[in-house]
């Protein structure tokens, strides 16, 4: 009964997801699938098994993810993929987390990816006054043509205990100059490193990346651009080293020794500072891509406007057999495929039947090639009849894992069938 559901699932999946591009299906194999009965098992398995590493080729995957129980799906994924599914609900509003910059760079993005960094490559130094942490982020899973657009990252911290809250936190800016309100506050510096982590005691060929004085009296993740960097390593302009981070408080002396040290181990850039272990897999340093791979749309796509388009289309009385839209609901559980997709756990796939008759009307949505070849078919009947099929498609996203148990926000054009037509 398994083998059943998922042949069935992997042939709806083909129907709406291969539309026009029989091309993905060998010729033998749709000769084996479509002679009911005449093949083994061992062919019918063999033909689902390849089938699906062309579906997953199209997801841009080279084979099935399984990720192990361990994979942490960080919770600012989960709200920018809730962000973009929302498909024009203003009420879903971008996560509070989430800055101006990277709200810009998801809207130019068809995929967003997350990263974190090597915990066995890390080195952490303190130095007179400040703590420094380097972490190195392996993004060798992006691919080649993926053109990277912009990069974050997000570092959260603690409020600091028996810090004082400024009178007017929320107005104050985040860059403010360090000789105001000295107590309340402290820096963090973000840096490119040009070489191999520095020994003890030594200061690593570094780059200023960004940097923000930050409050003591709040809790919260920060969000640094370190897109100049990310930019060059993935399009093979400058090689990975990692980042530093930089902690460090304005006073001088040994009180602000003992001041950033109580204020280090509130900013979470290394599991040695972090006490609190349960947490740490949401609470880790976390680097956030955008990019895009140049195949259609962003990420931000929403569908309302034509959808307001096609409802009023098909508000029009139909004849029963004519050519329409109809239900299909494809369930990544039953081909097994909500062991690495986090969400959605299915949509509303939909599909295009029904006939084309002669004279063809004009809620068909009918190209004139398609008016002309339905009029030739009237008279001469071994030109076949044009055919129902869609005429307007829209994407979705998908939140997912792949490989290599990264998390990857992604848009995929042409999924939902939005109106249909004869062709």
């Amino acid at each position: 009964m398994v083998a059943v559901v998922r042949s069935l699932m992997v042939l709806l999946l083909a129907q709406v997801l291969l539309e026009g591009a029989t091309g993905l299906i060998p010729e033998v194999g749709r000769r084996k699938y479509s002679e009911s009965g005449k093949q083994t098992p061992q062919q019918s398995e063999s033909f689902l098994n390849e089938f699906e590493l062309r579906l997953l080729n199209m997801f841009g995957l080279r084979r099935r993810p399984t990720p192990s129980k361990q994979a942490v799906v960080p919770q600012y994924m989960v709200d920018l993929y809730r962000m973009h599914s929302a498909n024009g609900d203003h009420s879903t509003k971008r996560p509070k987390s989430m800055g101006k910059h990277a709200e810009r760079a998801a809207s130019k993005a068809n995929t967003i990816r997350s990263f974190h960094h090597e915990e066995s490559m890390e080195a952490l130094a303190s130095l007179k006054g400040k703590t420094t942490q380097q972490f190195y982020f392996n993004l060798t899973s992006i691919p080649d043509e993926e053109l990277i657009t912009s990069a974050e990252l997000r570092i959260y911290r603690d409020q600091v205990m028996g810090a004082a809250t400024p009178n007017n936190s929320s107005s104050r800016d985040n860059r403010t100059s360090d000789s105001a309100h000295v107590g309340g506050f402290h820096r963090i510096n973000i840096f490119e490193l040009f070489g191999a982590p520095a020994t003890h005691g030594g200061e690593p060929l570094a780059r200023l990346l960004d940097t923000r004085l930050v409050q003591d009296s709040l809790s919260r993740w920060e969000s640094f651009d370190v897109s100049p960097a990310v930019s060059q390593w993935t399009s093979g302009k400058g090689n990975n080293h990692g980042f530093m981070v930089e902690v460090l408080h304005p006073e001088e002396g040994e009180k602000a020794e003992e001041h950033t040290q109580r204020q280090s181990r509130h900013v979470r850039v290394s599991r040695s500072l972090h006490q609190d272990q349960d947490s740490w897999p949401q609470a880790r340093p976390l680097l956030v891509t955008y990019g895009h791979d140049g195949r259609g749309d962003s990420v931000l796509h929403t569908r309302e406007k034509r959808q307001a388009a096609l409802r009023k289309q098909r508000r029009k009385h139909q004849h029963k057999a004519s050519c329409k839209r109809h239900a299909l609901y494809v369930d990544f559980s039953d081909v097994g495929w909500n062991e690495w997709i986090v969400a959605p756990p299915g949509y509303h796939a939909f599909y295009c039947h029904g006939e084309c008759p002669f004279p063809l009307a004009d809620h068909l949505n009918s190209t004139n090639h398609a008016i002309v070849q339905t009029l030739v078919n009237s008279v001469n009947s071994n030109i076949p009849r044009a055919c129902c099929v869609p005429t307007d498609l829209s994407p979705i996203s998908l939140l997912y894992l792949d490989e290599y148990e990264k998390v990857i926000l992604k848009n995929y054009q042409d999924m939902v069938v939005e109106g249909c037509g004869c062709r």
